[in-house]
């Protein structure tokens, strides 16, 4: 019997366990988890901390048992030391602090990322924290239950710092939100995100860029977080969401190679140059589909997809990793940003040469009650090809701006011209649509402005 273990329980290691044991029902899997809480939402930490999620446990996937009634076995809070390649044994340790060696025929590394931690003074201090893993979401939480802070500052304006914004106003909390860039949300161009800028303001939140932070003080019950210039904010509490990075301190002790973003180097069938180990996830580079290159794309999705991979081939399988285009959605109040693709200076860069165009469609017919305005800023080639590159929409919540992006990934991936956008055929009905979808007429709107 093949023995295949696993390190690390979130979205590459689940995935992973779950497909090699479909291919092979027989196939001895040991999933280890360093914490105690494997196949969890971490994207949901935030609505977890806000309350909108009201237990803990609702973020798991699946429950311990549904995982080890798959014949998967679970080693939690063990933590992997080091790798033995040669040997093909793992050193871990048990709760307790116990040393014990596992050997394995094959090995897949999911060990995700970890939250960058500015080299700053103060980010130790009490009433400062960072949101990465159920155990900082539970300690967060515990902090606003027990200290009831009415202030927060969140450092980045990010994806997480977006989301913790809205969570910490959603508790009835005044919200600083600081950003080292001129916009938040800089995975949209900054024309948008002037209107992300403009959701929060509206919500009460306050919005500060281009402000890089140098240091957080403790003033008497509050926090300082300082500035250049003299800059200087005052709450309860701090949260610092300035990114991760990939967690790869335990491939290297293999051997394994990284890339140049600082994450693990794989192939299409997510091996790494080690014989026997496969990596996934957070941790690894990722093929983005359409500048064929290998760029660093930390997203749940990817990592599900890559962990379906490593899976299937750690078992005698011949899957391919397809590629990203790196698309994500993120609902901050009543706003919705999303984006595939490459924006028009990321074509650009890559040796395209892009034409961007912005269309504002109405996400259903008007004569039914609730019509909203979308934003879409949709991008595709000059040259000959007239390819779709990508798009960025930004619309109301409930407008189905998730929808109207997946269908637009779903022909970039597919190597579909502007022109050939009208061809589709998409649902209609007035409360949901038009019989032009606003993702059509954006792509006539494009192929207007080609000249």
């Amino acid at each position: 019997m093949m023995n295949l273990l696993i390190v690390g329980g979130s979205d590459a290691g689940i995935s992973a366990a779950l497909r090699a044991k479909e291919i092979d029902p027989v196939v001895a899997v040991t999933m280890i988890v360093a914490d105690r809480f494997p196949n969890f939402s971490i994207c949901g930490l935030p609505f977890y901390v806000s309350g909108e999620t009201t237990d803990w446990r609702q973020l798991a996937h699946r429950t311990i048992a549904e995982i080890e009634e798959k014949g998967i076995r679970l080693m939690l809070g063990h933590f992997v030391d080091t790798i033995d390649a040669a040997k093909q044994v793992i050193v871990a340790r048990d709760p307790d602090g116990k040393m014990l060696s596992l050997e394995y025929d094959k090995l897949m590394i999911g060990t995700g990322a970890v939250s960058t931690r500015p080299s700053m003074e103060g980010i130790d201090l009490p009433g400062v924290f960072l949101l990465r893993w159920m155990e900082d979401s539970l300690a967060l939480k515990h902090y606003l239950d027990e200290n009831k802070p009415t202030s927060a500052i969140v450092i980045g304006g990010g994806y997480i710092g977006m989301e913790m914004a809205d969570a910490f106003t959603h508790l009835g909390m005044n919200v600083t939100v600081i950003e080292y860039a001129d916009t938040v949300l800089t995975t949209v161009d900054p024309e948008l995100g002037i209107k992300v800028r403009e959701t929060l303001e509206r919500n009460g939140v306050k919005v500060v860029t281009g402000m890089p932070v140098s240091a957080i003080e403790r003033n008497g019950e509050q926090l300082n977080v300082l500035g250049s210039n003299g800059f200087c904010a005052k709450a309860d509490t701090v949260l610092v969401a300035a990114g991760a990075r990939p967690n790869v301190s335990l491939a290297k002790s293999a051997g394994v190679d990284i890339g140049d973003f600082g994450a693990i180097r794989v192939n299409g069938r997510m091996e790494t140059n080690v014989a026997n180990i496969f990596a996934a996830g957070d941790c690894v580079e990722t093929w983005h589909h359409i500048l064929e290159k290998y760029v660093y794309l930390p997203l749940g999705t990817t990592a599900h997809k890559q962990g379906r991979v490593a899976g299937e081939n750690t078992v005698g399988g011949s899957a391919t990793f397809k590629g990203s285009l790196g698309t994500q959605v993120v609902k901050i109040f009543d706003l919705v940003a999303a984006r595939t693709g490459l924006r028009d200076t990321e074509a650009k860069a890559a040796g395209f040469d892009p034409l961007t165009v912005d269309h504002e469609a109405w996400d259903h017919k008007v004569y039914y009650p609730g019509a909203k305005r979308m934003h879409i800023r949709i991008t595709g080639d000059r040259r000959n090809s007239q390819r779709l590159l990508g798009v960025q929409i930004l619309g109301n919540y409930g407008t189905e701006i998730s929808k109207r992006v997946d269908v637009l990934a779903a022909a970039i991936f597919n190597g579909m011209k502007m022109d050939e956008i009208s061809d589709l055929d998409l649902t209609y009905t007035p409360p949901l649509s038009s019989p032009w979808d606003p993702v059509q007429t954006a792509a006539q709107e494009w192929m207007k402005n080609l000249s």
